[in-house]
């Protein structure tokens, strides 16, 4: 095993609880030694890290569906990496894995910690590294379980899904079409929108930014929405539940506009359309799923290497120290596909 007492592991920590949009302020930089492995433990030096609206929540005090990150500690993210030492029998020098390894350069991972790091070996042949942190990562199970276990499509349904460029809407549209449904996307921008219906094949995209949203969901959904999935929140929530069909399913999976609220988050004023058109709302998080990620791992596959499921991604370059930035890009919606941000070059 080669010696690692040269390497230094810059990290990102949260210093404080943000208040609004995350700032340079509410993180402090660290370096710390790389140490030899103990027995059971890799470690891994980090490849590109998945930035991910979800991180905003994570960062606030309270109840949630997953412990806040804990002041001084390393900011959470999941990520691919390489091998680099190894004293467990499972994985040897030079591996590609993801797992969450947390903003940082490299991420000891103990043998006890590999479950719930969610320590895997992935194949560079199936997709690239962007990739396996897209379509084959958490959003592409969160597309896939969201749409097909909580949606529950069926075919000649109208599936409309907000943030349609971004990781998870970009999924659930093309695996809506797949599936034999209408897919009708809601996206900020005429470019965005035109790479929605050309490059990824949805039906029709509303450009929230120039269209009244509520005006063209009727045009584009003249019987109405059997599946709404919801990254949004806000008025084009607000929106979508006015035009539901009878029947209809609402899948609450983020809500993008309200992260960043300073006073109360904005709930929907039209939610008597779940009542009326004998309807649900239900939310759903990706890790309740986490068994079956390889069930969706291989059908996704199956249908990327056809070339019947395609995959964007919008890489940042300048490493850990790039992150602050990189991730407000989320939240002002200047990413176009899925945001990754590349720590090293493998």
């Amino acid at each position: 095993m080669s010696s690692l007492a040269s390497l230094a592991n810059h990290q990102v920590r949260l210093a404080r609880r943000p208040a609004g949009l995350p700032t340079r302020d509410d993180w402090s930089f660290t370096t710390q030694d790389v140490a030899e492995p103990a027995e059971g433990a890799v470690v891994v030096r980090t490849l590109a890290l998945s930035l991910d609206p979800a991180m905003r929540g994570w960062m606030n005090e309270g109840r949630s569906y997953i412990p806040p990150v804990g002041l001084g500690e390393v900011m959470r993210a999941g990520g691919i990496g390489r091998v680099v030492a190894s004293r467990n029998a499972r994985y040897a020098p030079g591996d590609l894995v993801s797992a969450a390894i947390g903003v940082q350069e490299y991420a000891t991972i103990g043998e006890a910690d590999a479950s719930r790091v969610a320590l895997a070996k992935i194949d560079p042949r199936i997709a690239s590294v962007p990739q396996w942190l897209n379509v084959l990562g958490l959003p592409g199970m969160t597309a896939y379980f969201g749409l097909l276990e909580v949606g529950q499509p069926k075919a000649g349904d109208t599936v409309v899904v907000s943030g349609a460029a971004g990781a998870v809407g970009q999924t659930v549209g093309q695996l809506a079409r797949i599936k034999g449904c209408r897919a009708v996307g809601i996206a900020g921008g005429s470019a965005k929108c035109e790479f929605v219906v050309k490059e990824l094949g949805f039906d029709a995209c509303i450009d929230y930014k120039a269209l009244d949203v509520k005006a063209a969901l009727k045009t584009h959904c003249p019987q109405g929405i059997d599946v709404y999935f919801d990254n949004v929140g806000g008025d084009i929530l607000d929106a979508a539940l006015a035009r539901l069909a009878r029947g209809a399913r609402v899948v609450i999976c983020g809500a993008i506009s309200q992260y960043n609220n300073m006073g109360d988050v904005k709930g929907p004023k039209n939610y008597m359309s779940l009542l009326v058109n004998r309807a649900r709302m239900e939310g759903m998080v990706v890790f309740d799923y986490a068994s079956r990620y390889p069930q969706a791992i291989a059908e996704l596959a199956g249908y990327l290497q056809s070339g019947r499921l395609k995959s964007r991604e919008d890489v940042v370059a300048g490493g850990v120290a790039a992150f602050p930035e990189a991730l407000l890009k989320l939240f002002k919606g200047e990413n176009f596909g899925k945001l990754v941000l590349q720590v090293a070059e493998d």
